[in-house]
């Protein structure tokens, strides 16, 4: 034991299995990492880490067999019902409402677009009954041609100290909604992956999401 009281070892599945959860902000390898332990362990794992490839995502899910996982790409409550909404609105308009997910972040973000941007791409995909995969756009430059309708798109912009900004853009034939949500301190994040532990702490093993912790599934 260190001299502030924090527990040192060589030998990560015996602290592991000495603690009842695992708040993650790390990097993909860590937290992929941190899932095989907390599988283990048989503990609580909240992953707020965003750029995981779909292997990585396949390995998270084999841990939830085992751990109780919350995995998010924002852990903000705010961010969470705001994917609420924009499911709710995607469902509700038809295809003449084109759908743009806009994101900026600061300079030093390695990610893009942001899991912020895909979980609201992937809200707005859930409410169309589509596929992200197969109809987002995100790249677009040169003679592109007309927009096709019923894709989703997405624009990254990086730059400064900009904490999170997202909106998800509904333009239609005269009109156009925006829902907005700008995250004004990391505060938030932490907030609500420390409800998200306290939540999981009385659940089954399984993968959950912040919208399962919000009871808005």
């Amino acid at each position: 034991m260190g001299a502030l009281g924090i527990a040192v070892s060589d030998d990560p599945l015996a602290l592991f299995t000495r603690i009842d959860g695992v708040i993650d902000f790390t990097v993909p390898a860590a937290s992929l990492a941190f899932a095989e332990l907390s599988a283990q362990a048989r503990i609580v794992h909240v992953i707020g880490t965003t750029g995981i490839d779909e292997a990585g995502e396949a390995a998270i899910k084999a841990a939830a067999r085992h751990a109780c996982i919350v995995k998010s790409g924002n852990m903000s409550l705010g961010v969470n019902l705001l994917a609420a909404m924009v499911r709710k609105v995607a469902a509700a308009l038809g295809e003449e409402f084109d759908i743009e997910v806009l994101e900026m972040h600061h300079r030093a973000k390695i990610d893009a677009p942001s899991g912020t941007a895909l979980l609201l791409g992937k809200a707005a995909a859930q409410g169309r009954g589509i596929d992200l995969k197969q109809r987002s756009v995100r790249v677009r430059d040169g003679h592109t041609g007309a927009r096709p309708a019923g894709d989703i798109g997405f624009a990254t912009l990086r730059g400064g100290s900009v904490v999170g900004e997202h909106t998800v853009m509904f333009a239609g034939p005269a009109e156009r909604i925006e829902l907005t949500h700008k995250a004004e301190s990391r505060d938030i994040f932490a907030r609500g992956a420390v409800r998200a532990a306290l939540w999981a702490m009385d659940q089954k093993p399984g993968l959950y999401a912040m919208s399962d912790v919000l009871g808005l599934e």
